[in-house]
């Protein structure tokens, strides 16, 4: 088991690659048995030859997308502290040791590589994308009442705890999302560390798109809000409901009949009872769900248990 594991998932980073093994193992030079990885996402360019002569552990990954490949390195790779970076040279490596130091001295969890608190937004020049990164956090720090301040960056630290625990289910750039709601849902220890951020060097390009893969995060935040939080999702579906329903109930039914003791729109009196019976459903079905995920949670615990006597034991 390696006391450090820095993992680098790349595609197509020929021109930064090289530098950013370097720095890593620079970085790692007085820690001992901590190894570089760098998993390869079918590049088309000289990126694995030049990390392996840089001295990483290069490895692949055939299916295409960022998930895929967390999710193949998190399985294969056992270690007591796991640094995640990108290979683009965006982050500084020599925080690697600090880091590192909040999982393996303080227990923390998760370590969130801070970049919108420092120079992102000077440093980035990729337009709409510091838009995207507040909505985003904002979004979750609103649903989820964290203070993640950076949820899109690729530099965190992990704990073992997390990585054996953590079922990765997307596959491409909405990982970051998804780990960050995994851990504040599963009361996981979160520490934001504030890096300083560069841009990408002339000739190195993201692979991220602004639009699409913005829209499939915001996508991800909607759909784990209805899986982790469902009491609240379908509680506020029926209250939303139940008001369309006394909107019209009222003006047009109740008080009629309150004057005349007819009921003069039959139609508008079915449509707000079939409303009221949504409601009611989506009620109770907020319920069932919420008691289904408080069980889930126990049954985490009990894993994170699992894990935890398993890297005692392998330590």
């Amino acid at each position: 088991m390696n006391k450090i594991a820095v993992l680098i998932p790349c595609y197509n980073e020929g021109k930064t690659i090289k530098k950013v093994v370097e720095d890593c193992k620079k970085a790692l030079k007085n820690i001992p048995n901590s190894t570089v990885y760098v998993y390869d996402n079918n590049s088309t360019d000289s990126t694995a030859k030049l990390a392996k002569e840089a001295g990483a552990v290069v490895r692949h990954e055939y299916m295409q997308g960022k998930g895929n490949v967390i999710r193949r390195m998190f399985r294969e790779i056992d270690a007591e502290c796991y640094i995640m970076i990108d290979g683009d040279d965006t982050y500084p490596a020599e925080e690697i040791p600090t880091m590192a130091s909040y999982v393996l001295d303080k227990k923390y969890d998760m370590v969130v590589g801070d970049r919108l608190s420092s120079s992102y937004f000077e440093e980035n020049k990729r337009p709409f994308h510091g838009i995207g990164n507040k909505l985003v956090r904002g979004s979750i720090n609103f649903f989820f009442k964290n203070d993640i301040r950076d949820i899109m960056t690729g530099y965190r630290a992990f704990s073992t705890e997390f990585v054996k625990t953590y079922p990765v289910l997307s596959k491409g750039f909405e990982i970051e999302t998804e780990m960050s709601i995994f851990a504040i849902v599963n009361n996981m220890s979160i520490v934001n560390h504030v890096i300083e951020y560069r841009d990408r060097p002339a000739g190195s390009e993201s692979k991220l798109n602004t639009f699409s893969d913005g829209f499939k995060v915001l996508w991800l935040i909607f759909t784990l809000y209805r899986n982790y939080k469902p009491f609240k999702f379908y509680g506020i579906f029926a209250l939303f409901l139940t008001i369309i329903a006394a909107a019209f109930f009222i003006p047009h039914v109740w008080i009629p009949y309150h004057l005349t003791g007819k009921v003069a729109n039959m139609p508008t009196l079915v449509t707000c009872g079939f409303c009221i019976i949504a409601a009611i459903i989506s009620f109770y079905s907020g319920l069932i769900l919420d008691t289904i995920q408080r069980k889930e949670r126990r049954e985490f615990e009990f894993r994170l248990q699992e894990v935890h006597q398993w890297f005692l034991k392998n330590k």
